[in-house]
């Protein structure tokens, strides 16, 4: 079996998963001449997309797999697959790589893969029988015989030049093989160092095969050892097996107290659900307190802003009774200036008869004189009164001494209903009911004299 510089890719593929119906071979003869060049026609199927490592090999009738080809030749891949005339090939194989024996051969198309995409019917390589040889002597054979002659002479040349080639890639080989020798020398050297190295390896192996050794008594001890702590362990996991037995029991128990906590649970989230309703009002109470408090506030705002008003009014009214207090004694000193003309000194003299010395102008002056007092007397009083009641109207807000508190209280209205029922003397303070209102009047006009 010949084969070119570079292997073809094959396989181990089986006759049965083959298929032979993608290339066509064309144009295959029953035998070909040994000796001459022998041209394979193909012609690829509408499907089939050929690769750069598809070949094309001889194989003898019944080979198994692919690697039993005799010689091959590459592709060569078309420019354009979807032009008709490029989807027929061929391929030549020169007559040195071609079979010397009659068997039957056949042309095979495997690609890539190693997978067979096509086969030719049977043939042999093997010369012309006599009785196939038809004898012709016209002008035109021996044309034919010249022509074939010059294809001859030329392949001859194309193999001289093929040799000299191959002279050529001799003398190449030759240079690699040197090449290759000087390499084998260098690798003939790294190898004796290597062995050297493996022979220090292996000497060191040896020390580390001995301290193995100690290692494997040493933990053949430690493994009766632990074969002792393994019965001490069994031991102990038996008694751990009867713990757990109680703790399984015990959790058991647990589980049952669990399920009547949540029982519980239940019952106290159900409590607690009625109490944050219950807090729920409560806050709504709280919100409605907080209202009539902020409400009260405000109230009490308003009464404070009025007790304000009252005691500006009082310090008023307080400062309006010091002018009338100096008023009044100022008129209580020109009542004493006047004295000469009051009532009980007229009454004398009338009574001691001097009126018929005094002429009837001067009487009727003294007369005028005793009602302008009378008037501007009681204007005054009127005046006191008014303040007196004002003031003790005002001093009996500010604060009720029964319940000690600072606004107006039903104490404090009582008292001023009582105090508006009286007459209080502006000047002693002496108390006259108000039924005797010509008593009082008598009473204050006494202090003037």
């Amino acid at each position: 079996m010949e084969k070119t510089v570079e292997d073809p890719p094959t396989s181990a593929v089986l006759l049965d998963h083959c298929h032979f119906s993608q290339v066509i071979f064309n144009s295959v003869e029953k035998f070909y001449i040994p000796g001459g060049d022998v041209t394979c026609h193909y012609t690829f199927t509408q499907h089939f997309i050929p690769r750069r490592k598809d070949w094309i090999g001889i194989f003898r009738v019944g080979w198994k797999t692919t690697r039993e080809y005799y010689t091959f030749m590459w592709v060569n891949l078309p420019i354009d697959l979807n032009n008709e005339s490029a989807k027929q090939q061929e391929v030549q194989f020169k007559a040195y790589y071609l079979p010397k024996d009659d068997e039957y051969y056949q042309f095979c198309y495997v690609d890539q893969d190693g997978v067979v995409r096509g086969a030719s019917i049977p043939f042999q390589f093997r010369p012309e029988n006599e009785e196939d040889i038809l004898v012709v002597t016209t002008q035109e054979e021996v044309e034919e015989i010249e022509q074939h002659n010059k294809e001859l002479c030329k392949e001859n040349q194309d193999l001289k030049d093929s040799c000299v080639s191959l002279q050529k890639q001799n003398s190449d080989m030759q240079a690699e093989l040197q090449k290759k020798q000087e390499e084998l020398e260098t690798l003939r050297s790294i190898n004796k160092k290597l062995e050297l190295k493996v022979k220090e390896q292996e000497d060191y192996w040896e020390t580390e095969l001995l301290q193995l050794k100690e290692q494997n008594q040493k933990m053949s001890s430690e493994n009766k050892e632990m074969g002792i702590r393994v019965d001490q362990l069994q031991a102990q996991l038996s008694t751990q097996e009867k713990e757990m037995e109680k703790l399984v029991q015990g959790d058991q128990d647990k589980t049952e107290q669990l399920e009547h906590l949540k029982k519980e649970n239940d019952h106290l989230f159900l409590s607690l659900t009625e109490q944050r309703k219950d807090q729920k009002k409560l806050e709504q109470t709280v919100e409605e307190m907080k209202q009539n408090e902020t409400t009260a506030m405000k109230k009490q705002q308003e009464l404070m802003d009025e007790n304000f008003e009252l005691s500006r009014r009082l310090s008023e009214k307080k400062i309006i009774c010091n002018v009338l207090q100096r008023e009044k004694e100022r008129l209580e000193g020109e009542n004493d200036e006047q004295k000469w003309w009051s009532v009980p000194v007229l009454d004398t003299c009338f009574c001691r008869g001097r009126t018929a010395d005094c002429s009837v102008t001067w009487v009727w002056i003294l007369i005028l004189c005793r009602i302008k007092y009378l008037l501007q007397m009681k204007e005054a009083q009127d005046k006191i009164q008014d303040l007196s009641m004002e003031t003790h109207i005002l001093l009996s807000i500010e604060k009720c001494p029964i319940c000690k508190a600072d606004d107006i209280c039903d104490h404090t209205l009582e008292q001023q209903q009582m105090q508006a029922l009286c007459l209080n003397c502006p000047i002693c303070g002496k108390t006259f009911p108000a039924r005797e209102k010509q008593i009082f009047e008598d009473h204050v006009f006494c202090h003037s004299l």
